[in-house]
């Protein structure tokens, strides 16, 4: 069929066709509009169209349908699906949310930067751990398939498959799929070849894409920045059973892997912070020096005197870093102790008995994540303190819609670390709850104890 002359038809008698934007032989993607109720005038979308007379047909549609009760961030939204007939023709059409751009159309015109490709991959990983968590396999992971929504980043959702579908019909294969889906075998394992072979178009060009027939692994260029071509590469095995998964993927871009996103890392003192730190330095060395003046005077104009019991000096108790607030903390909170130029002594008062912060780690998350946001998200962590102050264990009590940012939380929960809380004046073990909050502008974190 001759999609493009399709272009001023209405399908379905409220969906104008008013650009073709691409297609095959088998369907055509147009640029369509769809009104909302309460919005003031048409919304841009995309429609889809297929012809409708194979014998998948109903199963298609039974897909989508199926598709469009997902939500996630990163998966791009169906709004309806049905069947329709156009000059005579029998088409099934999908409405999806409308992508100004796609990864295929910047790839002709150079590669994506390391950091692009940093900035890339977690929300991939994200909507596709969502969706074999859901039971589907995506199954057409490809660079015309990571799309951009504003300044979102987002996968196609219109030809998912469920695990359950087993061996489906075959059809037009490419580098993008993996070895055994030519036998009409689509695992989660073939979504990570997919993912390792865009990876590999991505930072090449296509330039070091593997071919078909191949006998081995393939070989990747050297020139390819890591920790993406130790990604790639174990992305692209044969073997679907020794394909990285979306856990060890995620690991690979921790900064132990050498990469991004530093959710871990610290954030810079700010210099409002660096100055009140200066201030504080200030007066605790001017206090030492009255000191010192103070008892170097008494020493020289009359003996030493025992100070009467009322009067007895006692160490004064180690201030406790304010909790965290809701405005943005820097990575590294360090107690300041008040001190006095006074010898330490037994008797000293103990530190605050339920403890407090004395050093937090709040996700440095990426730009583009944080474009994905919408109002706040929060996550609450749940961590156990021994009487050292260490964390030495954590878990999420309300990890929020995103695996993503659970995850941030959860690793960044464990680098805390608090002064021990007292029982009977010794050292005991602790238990805080930390919640995170994550927007647009970046991620704040609190923490309280929790009570036995």
């Amino acid at each position: 069929m001759a999609w493009r002359t399709l272009e001023g038809n209405t399908v379905d008698g409220k969906f104008p066709l008013r650009q073709w934007l691409g297609g095959s032989d088998r369907g055509a993607v147009f640029l369509t509009e769809r009104m909302l109720l309460g919005v003031t005038g048409p919304q841009k979308a995309a429609i889809k169209l297929v012809a409708a007379g194979t014998p998948g047909s109903a199963d298609q549609l039974a897909r989508w349908r199926a598709a469009a009760q997902l939500a996630h961030p990163h998966l791009i939204r169906i709004f309806d699906s049905g069947r329709c007939r156009i000059e005579g023709e029998q088409l099934l059409y999908v409405v999806t949310e409308y992508a100004e751009e796609d990864l295929s159309q910047i790839l002709p015109q150079r590669p994506l930067t390391s950091g692009e490709a940093a900035d890339m991959l977690p929300p991939l990983l994200d909507a596709l751990s969502f969706l074999h968590a859901k039971g589907y396999i995506h199954a057409h992971i490809r660079p015309s398939n990571v799309l951009a929504v504003g300044d979102q980043l987002k996968l196609s959702s219109d030809q998912l498959l469920r695990t359950s579908d087993g061996a489906v019909e075959q059809r037009r294969r490419d580098v993008f799929d993996a070895p055994e889906t030519a036998a009409g075998v689509f695992t989660p394992e073939s979504d990570m070849w997919s993912v390792g072979a865009t990876l590999v178009a991505a930072l090449t060009q296509g330039s070091g894409l593997p071919g078909d027939g191949q006998q081995g692994d393939p070989k990747l260029p050297p020139s390819m920045p890591e920790p993406f071509r130790g990604i790639a590469r174990e992305c692209l095995h044969l073997d679907p059973k020794r394909r990285s998964s979306i856990t060890e993927i995620m690991a690979r871009l921790q900064p132990a892997g050498r990469s991004v996103p530093a959710e871990a890392a610290p954030r810079p003192v700010s210099a409002r912070r660096s100055g009140r730190a200066r201030v504080t330095i200030a007066i605790l060395v001017i206090a030492v020096l009255i000191g010192l003046i103070a008892f170097f005077s008494r020493g020289k104009n009359s003996p030493p005197q025992a100070p009467a019991a009322s009067e007895q000096p006692t160490q004064p108790a180690t201030s406790a870093a304010p909790p965290a607030t809701s405005q943005p903390a820097p990575s590294v909170t360090t107690v300041a102790p008040a001190a006095k130029p006074k010898a330490p002594s037994r008797e000293a008062s103990p530190p605050v008995a339920s403890g407090a912060v004395v050093h937090q780690v709040v996700p440095d998350v990426p730009q583009s994540a944080r474009n994905t946001i919408t109002g706040k998200i929060r996550v609450v962590v749940r961590v156990n303190v021994d009487a050292s102050g260490k964390v030495t264990a954590a878990r999420l009590t309300s990890p929020g819609p995103s695996q993503y940012f659970a995850r941030l939380a959860l690793n960044a929960a464990q680098h805390w670390e608090f002064s021990p809380a007292q029982v009977d004046g010794q050292p005991a073990v602790s238990t805080w709850q930390i919640r995170f909050s994550f927007g647009r502008r970046g991620a704040e974190a609190s923490a309280e104890r929790v009570s036995h």
